[in-house]
């Protein structure tokens, strides 16, 4: 199936066209046509299927202008990284729609997103904490909001926003679409979902925390931090293929010490990112890294 076969208007496929898309995601089909209907989603997929895009599309495609400043649509994510990438995505979708979007998060300027908000916006998109903030200053109304999504849920309520996803729902009218999107689905997470809405469809493009077909998965058994920064060093001077690198460590301590180990073998090909670095320069890193400058 090509993305001219789904009921989307001529604007969508321009913009898909321009980037370089012409058939869906699994994900992308199947949740298509319950979106369109108007039902309660909950969707499951593992990363890099096009979660976002599978969402986004059947809700550009319900949009119709209006000239109420309120969104109609907002979309909770877990980090602000996510919130920027998503608003790049829209803005992608949007090029050939009248359409406006504003990505919001803590540790930016609360008075600058205030005003981009003030000025009329048909999406929003935020972290949980700073959306909160914002509805509680009565700069955020959701009385004409339609839509809610919240995408990778499973994050979400791991990391502890639960409190601040029921804040928000508060303030939502209880007349809207519900869309929540995951890679995993645990029993207790599902559990949780039951307090956002009762009545949803569960669409699967892969049983929950299935691995992609093309990932290849590998496992070393090592005895303690020291031989797994030893056996990381070891991997990247002698397997050549390894030039895009993402490492996980379990603190921020951990990952502190495993940077500084690399950093001086690898000179500038390495960069870090935890919560207690600057905004800037998480995002100056992560475009770095997709830039090739660090591998």
């Amino acid at each position: 199936m090509n993305f001219s076969e789904l009921n989307l208007n001529k604007s969508l496929i321009n913009a898909l066209g321009d980037i370089g898309l012409e058939k869906p995601t699994s994900i992308q089909q199947k949740v298509f046509g319950p979106v369109m209907s108007g039902k309660d989603i909950v969707g499951i997929a593992q990363t890099g299927t096009g979660k976002t895009y599978a969402y986004l599309l059947p809700l550009l495609r319900l949009w119709k202008f209006s000239k109420s400043p309120h969104p109609k649509i907002l979309i909770i994510v877990p980090t602000r990284e996510l919130v920027t990438q998503l608003v790049e995505e829209v803005e992608k979708l949007t090029k050939y729609l009248t359409f406006s979007v504003v990505g919001v998060y803590g540790g930016a300027n609360i008075k600058v997103q205030k005003t981009k908000i003030s000025l009329g916006a048909d999406l929003v998109v935020g972290t949980p904490g700073r959306l909160v903030d914002l509805m509680l200053a009565g700069v955020l109304k959701t009385k004409y909001l339609k839509k809610l999504v919240i995408d990778e849920v499973d994050e979400m309520f791991n990391l502890g926003f639960r409190k601040q996803l029921k804040t928000i729902v508060e303030f939502l009218p209880e007349r809207r679409q519900n869309l929540m999107f995951s890679a995993t689905m645990p029993e207790d997470v599902e559990s949780i979902i039951d307090e956002f809405t009762d009545r949803y469809q569960k669409i699967e493009a892969a049983p929950s925390g299935a691995p992609l077909e093309n990932i290849e998965q590998y496992v070393y058994s090592i005895p303690n931090f020291n031989t797994g920064a030893n056996l990381l060093e070891l991997l990247l001077k002698s397997v050549e293929e390894m030039q895009k690198v993402l490492v996980f460590a379990s603190s921020k301590k951990l990952a502190d010490v495993l940077y500084d180990r690399m950093a001086a073998l690898f000179e500038d090909q390495v960069g870090i990112i935890h919560s207690s670095k600057s905004q800037n320069n998480r995002f100056d890193t992560v475009n770095k890294f997709q830039e090739g400058h660090f591998r």
